[in-house]
């Protein structure tokens, strides 16, 4: 049965409710473990070939964000979905506390600064959306401000789309059982512990609020051209080939072909 990534969508208008996604769910695939990592092989493939496709035509531009709680699985994401890929055409934007000449601009300065140019897939490891889901729970700024980032964001998405990028944004749901043991495997082995952060805990310590806060960013944003996946991500195997489907299948949809090749080559001999 072919995997059906709409099951994943968030509908536009529609009010995600977090409680009622189960995050160790495998919606469209009824394999193990086993199944999954060798269905991720034949994904990894695929996608290797249609980022060499991407970037070869230099036509169109793909952003790919990626937003989760603390111990989400951003990285993992990132290390075993795109793992194959040509670094010439894909790059990661990491977006960590603020800078000073960042906090001198405004909040979208940043993030408009690293989309893609033609060719290119751009990863965003955490996004803008921070400046309504940290800013909102730390009380970094007044309700009033952040609640109006809501719009901007979406104008700014619609323009990025249509000036030529395909975005796909990506929640990994995850529960909280999950996440305190993910946090814990980073205490107890010693490989791990240099991920372990301290401000994770306090992080933690928001769970409710932040569920909301993503709830509500997500709802809110979710449009038919910039559309949220959620996805269930307590089993990392499944994860992995949800989000390896909803890229392929949506280059797919762009209908790349490789650019033709110049007059005369069949009379090119080399020495």
């Amino acid at each position: 049965m072919p995997f059906t990534i709409d099951d994943l969508k968030v509908s536009p208008g529609s009010k995600l409710d977090l409680s009622e996604r189960d995050p160790s769910a495998t919606p469209s695939f009824d394999g193990d473990k086993k199944a999954g990592q060798a269905r991720l092989e034949e994904l990894n493939s695929r996608l290797e070939e249609l980022q060499d496709l991407l970037w070869a035509e230099q036509k169109h531009r793909v952003l790919f964000v990626i937003q989760a709680m603390d111990a989400g699985g951003k990285d993992g994401t990132i290390r075993h979905v795109f793992d194959g890929v040509n670094p010439s055409g894909v790059k990661v934007a990491s977006f960590k506390k603020p800078s000073s000449k960042e906090l001198a601009r405004d909040y979208l300065w940043r993030a408009h600064a690293q989309v893609p140019a033609n060719g290119e897939l751009t990863i965003f490891n955490r996004s803008h959306y921070e400046d309504v889901l940290a800013v909102r729970v730390l009380e970094l700024v007044p309700e009033k401000q952040w609640k109006r980032r809501y719009k901007h964001i979406v104008d700014f998405e619609q323009m990025l789309v249509d000036e030529g990028t395909t975005i796909i944004k990506i929640f990994l749901h995850i529960s909280k059982d999950e996440q305190k043991e993910r946090l814990q495997a980073r205490l107890d082995e010693p490989d791990k512990n240099w991920k372990f952060e301290i401000g994770d805990l306090e992080s933690r310590s928001h769970w409710d609020a932040y569920q909301e806060a993503f709830e509500d960013a997500i709802s809110k944003t979710s449009t038919d051209d910039s559309p949220w996946y959620v996805i269930p991500a307590n089993r990392k195997w499944y994860r992995n080939i949800a989000i390896s489907e909803i890229l392929i299948q949506t280059l797919e949809s762009l209908d790349m072909k490789f650019p033709e090749a110049a007059d005369g080559l069949d009379q090119v001999v080399i020495d």
